[in-house]
Order: structure tokens, then sequence, then C-alpha cells
């Protein structure tokens, strides 16, 4: 069997490859391995269970309630719910385990299960490849071990979730919003009740779009991946700024006032000043993906702030903020971590502290968002080459090499091979437009004649 788990969970089409007995058996293996590692030793287990809107998401979470139950493990439903909040309650709650049902800004057909570990952390690898293989030694007919009487789980709703998620996100903010007109695009997605009231308890006053979820219309021309309708509504309303969350929440990108696009690392940057002027960026250093915008780095440097870059994937920028204590980081996406504050990208938390910044500033967020400049970015996927070696091959070394002689300081290369297909990706980075047009032209050539 292939592994099941990527980078962000299980994910596929609902009822076709991630079916109710799949999410029901890989519930009672994550109970059965929390077991053996001890999590649930001297109490009775207790896990959080939330959803995005899908309608998949209503069989699946029946599904995965009743293999933890089974397992032995007390259920708390908290119904639809951003997956940060699922995190977040993870662990204000004392649960050993959080469940969230999503695929994030997949289209609708799509769903995924996602498991959080006691505090709200993203399992350990090691222990989702148990899961894993538990799984795939019952399907193979290896028969679970099953409590009976008062040893099953016991399940209740817990609506309680809303309000304490919404407090939290209040509570830690560093100033209200009173006086900013805001319009939230939800994406019909698991934010669509908590975002709008967050932002208003905030002091904000709030336009929503994209926020009246029925199942079938999540991430539909609406959120994070279309901009078109938010960009528009923010114009025509006067708004200060807008936000957009995709389907989960776990993502926020921004709409200044006059319509154009805030991107993930214009994000990061502006909160980075914020948090470093509130003596809340540890070592004056910000975490972002080899993806970031070069004019990111430029930007940072220029006000003698550093930038750690890692792999492509906000689990990398997590387990680098955990591992050195930092306290921002994110990517382009706007995939966004506040450590101190969530233990996962939080999209309503981040609006909120880029919209505070906005109003304790009195500057627009088209000024605070200038901070760096946005070079032009090119990206080229090179199909049906081999992909493994694209870190050995001369030709290519040197075809690199020269590209970044005539970029110089002002432009960069990347070149990267595809986890999931056979092909590579080719990204270049330049001050003018044109030139990074020749330069990843000539690069992707240099691709298909070395590794074609």
């Amino acid at each position: 069997m292939g592994r099941l788990f990527g980078t962000d969970g299980v994910r596929g089409v609902a009822n076709a490859d991630l079916t109710a007995e799949m999410a029901l058996g890989l519930s009672v293996a994550a109970a059965h391995v929390l077991a053996e590692a001890g999590t649930f030793e001297g109490h009775r287990p207790k896990a959080i269970v939330g959803r995005d809107p899908r309608a998949s998401g209503e069989f699946l979470e029946a599904a995965v309630v009743a293999g933890l139950a089974s397992a032995g493990v007390d259920v708390l439903r908290v119904g639809v719910l951003p997956t940060p909040a699922v995190a977040y309650l993870t662990g204000a709650l004392g649960a050993d385990l959080g469940v969230m049902l999503s695929a994030s800004h997949n289209a609708m057909p799509d769903n995924g299960v996602k498991f959080f570990a006691r505090g709200g952390h993203k399992l350990a690898d090691e222990l989702e490849d148990r899961i894993e293989y538990i799984y795939d030694e019952h399907r193979r007919g290896e028969p679970w071990q099953r409590p009976t009487g008062s040893g099953v789980g016991r399940v209740r709703s817990y609506d309680e979730g809303f309000d304490q998620y919404v407090a939290h996100l209040i509570g830690v903010l560093p100033n209200r919003l009173d006086g900013l007109k805001i319009v939230l695009d939800e994406a019909h997605g698991a934010a669509s009740r908590v975002s709008p009231e967050a932002f208003s308890r905030a002091g904000a006053e709030v336009i929503t779009i994209g926020a009246a979820p029925d199942g079938l219309n999540i991430n539909d021309g609406c959120g994070s991946t279309h901009l078109g309708q938010l960009k528009a509504a923010v114009v025509e309303h006067g708004a200060a700024l807008g936000i957009a969350h995709d389907g989960d929440a776990d993502r926020c990108l921004a709409v200044d006032h006059t319509g154009a696009e805030v991107d993930g690392d214009q994000i990061l940057a502006v909160l980075a000043l914020d948090m470093r002027e509130r003596s809340a960026l540890r070592s004056d250093t910000v975490v972002a993906t080899v993806m970031s915008n070069l004019g990111f780095k430029l930007a940072l440097e220029r006000e003698g702030l550093k930038l750690v870059q890692t792999g492509v994937g906000d689990r990398y920028v997590l387990e680098e903020m955990k591992q050195h204590g930092y306290a921002l980081g994110g990517e382009q996406s706007g995939h966004v971590i506040i450590l101190d504050h969530a233990t996962t990208g939080d999209g309503t938390l981040t609006g909120l502290m880029l919209a505070a910044r906005v109003a304790a500033t009195g500057t627009p967020l088209r000024e605070l968002a200038a901070v760096m400049e946005r070079l032009p970015q090119v990206l080229v996927n090179v199909p049906d080459v081999d992909r493994g070696k694209v870190g050995t091959s001369a030709e290519l070394a040197t075809a690199v090499a020269e590209a970044e002689r005539e970029l110089g300081e002002t432009g960069r290369v990347l070149l990267r091979p595809s986890g999931t297909e056979p092909l590579v990706r080719v990204m270049v980075e330049a001050a003018d437009i044109e030139q990074a047009r020749a330069v990843a032209g000539r690069l992707a050539d240099a691709v298909k004649s070395a590794l074609g």
C-alpha cells in the first residue's frame, strides 16, 4: 500500500478514495496507536472532532466518531469549525486527540482526515506511519481489540467550542478594530460563522460574502483561491481592506482598499514589523519557504530582520519554528503561523492581526504592504523528465550557474522536482518580468535537454 498520509493528513475524493470504512478504520487505528504510546495512560481518553461544511463531512464525521467511540474514546463533536479551532480546542480542553474533516482549499468532491496530538499539534510522522501500518493490518484481517460495556466511548455535542474559540481570538488581539470597514470572504467554508463574529466583536464594521455554505459550494469561485469577488466588494463598499479564507480557514490572503491583492509574503512582512515593535518577534526572525518572493527577503534585510527558509509546506515551517522557538512563519499562499497563539496556520487570527495593525497605525494596508516590493516571478512546469536527476546533472548545474550570474543580487532561480508528478518546476525571479520570462524559458529548455 502506498503511503496514505500526505503533508496534511489523508485526502482524496470522498466516497471514492476516502470512504466511510477508511475513515472509521483510521480512527480506530489512531486510538490504538495513541494507547500503545501511553497517551491514554491513567485516564479515560477524549477526542475533539470537527469538520468543514462539505456534504461528505456529514457521513465521514459519523464514521470517525463511531471508530473512536468503538475503541473506547469519549468524543466531543464541535461541528463545523475551522481547522485551527479544532487544534486550539484539542489543547484547551485537554483532549488526547483532535480530528478535522476537511480538504482545505480543494474542490467540494474532495475531503480529508487530519489528526492532531495532545496540545493541538500535528501528529509526529512516526505516529502517522504506525497508524497506517495498524490500519493496513486490520484490512488484512487482523481483528481489533474492542472494549465492551462501560468501556465504550461516549459521544456528545460540544457547542461551546464556537464561543470558546472566538473568545480566544479576541483575547490575543493587541488592540480593537473600531472604525474599520472590512469585507470578509469565507469561501462558503468552515469560518462562515466564526470569522464574522470575531471581527464584529473586535469592533469592525463587517460586510460578509461567501458565507452561506450549503455543503456543495465550498471554495466555488470564492475564498483565497478566487479573489475576484472580494476585490470587487472592497471597492464597491469603500472598505479599508478585505480578508479571504480557504475552506478550512487555515489560510488568509488580503485585499487593500484599491482592490489590489496582498499575499502571504506581504502579510508576513507587515506582521513581522508589528511584532518587533511589540517585542513579540523572537530573535528578530521570520520563517518562510524557499518559494517566498525575493522581495520579501530583501525587505526583511532592509529592516534588519532575519529570514530562515525551509522546504515547501507549512509543516516544515512549523517544525523550524518549534525547534528554534521562532514566533512567526508562513507561506506565500497565506498559511501564517503565529506560534504564541496557535499551533497551526490560522486564517482568522492572521486577518485579525493584520486589521489590528491597520487600526493601530491609522495607515492604509496598501502603504503597510509597500514595505516589500514583489519582484516578478515566473513559474514553468517541465513535464515528462527524470525529476530524480535534478541535483546530479552537470549540464543543468552549468545552466543554473549562468542564469544566476545574469540575474545577480536582484534575481533568483529555483529548480524543484514535483513530489507527485514526473515534472520539474522552474521558478525565476528578476527585477524585470521580461528578463524573468527569458531566463525561465532557457532553463526550461535546459531541463528538457538534460533530464528528458
